[in-house]
């Protein structure tokens, strides 16, 4: 069985795809057999950043390691059992494809609730929900008070992982390994970032997840996208000398690979 990761939350801008085109090439660079979803059906960030590479590889004549952008099947409405939603069924089927041909399997969801990404969420072996570091964002997993040191309830998003969970404990699955990334995190300590590391350290203990190290924000991941690259493919292009900001990019996604503990994967990059 494939292990299935999926990418989501329901806010925009936190960098859900830019650690969706990282994860995913980075388990293809490590030799795992890597499909991807993109449930955002309206931009399909992941799936231009696909296309991109293809193009790109093509054009330059290049061979790299690369996941598989996968389509969701069509289907035909009178194909449907009564009460069956039909986008259940096109996800569903899309999942019982690849899974015998994939090691891993990346779902990106879109930065809204939609029925596409209530029912990936239900089929994640792994969640990962990138949060950029600001109390805006936190406001995504839960509510606090005006001084922001209080938890004074869950939000609607926490409260569609605890409905995932429930149906997949109903199922008899495996729970979900729930990571919360902190993207875009200072470097300085500032009485914000302490107030928000208090708040997701005693969140996480309440309602279950783990925190990973995420991406702080780099021109190297906006330049690299029209080419559809990451920053492992540098040196495969002709790049010789990595700058300081890129090696630091490079260690960023090196730390969250391994703090994500996906089964089979070794870091070696």
């Amino acid at each position: 069985m494939a292990h299935i990761i999926v990418v989501g939350n329901e806010k925009g801008g936190a960098g859900k795809s830019t650690v969706s085109m990282h994860v995913a090439t980075a388990l293809s660079r490590m030799g795992h057999k890597t499909s991807m979803l993109d449930l955002d059906l309206r931009q399909r960030t992941l799936g231009r950043f696909t296309d991109n590479r293809k193009a790109f590889l093509a054009s330059a004549e290049l061979e790299l390691p690369s996941s598989t952008m996968h389509e969701l099947p069509e289907v035909e409405a009178d194909a449907l059992k009564p009460g069956e939603n039909i986008f259940d069924h096109r996800l569903s089927a899309a999942v019982a494809d690849l899974e015998p041909v994939s090691d891993f399997i990346l779902i990106d969801c879109p930065g809204s609730h939609t029925r596409l990404s209530q029912v990936a969420h239900s089929l994640a072996d792994t969640l990962i929900t990138p949060l950029n570091d600001s109390f805006i964002d936190f406001d995504l997993l839960a509510h606090t008070d005006a001084t922001g040191d209080k938890i004074t309830g869950p939000s609607v998003y926490s409260e569609m992982v605890w409905n995932a969970r429930q149906l997949r404990a109903q199922a008899g699955l495996d729970p979900i390994d729930w990571v919360v990334v902190r993207n875009r995190m200072g470097a300085q300590r500032m009485v914000n970032k302490d107030k928000m590391e208090r708040a997701i350290v005693n969140l996480s203990k309440r309602i279950g997840f783990r925190i990973a190290p995420g991406f702080n924000e780099r021109v190297i991941f906006r330049e690299l996208f029209p080419r559809g690259l990451t920053l492992l493919d540098l040196k495969d292009i002709g790049v010789k000398q990595l700058n300081i900001s890129n090696v630091a990019a490079r260690q960023e996604l090196r730390d969250l690979m391994k703090a994500l503990k996906l089964p089979g994967v070794e870091v070696n990059f």
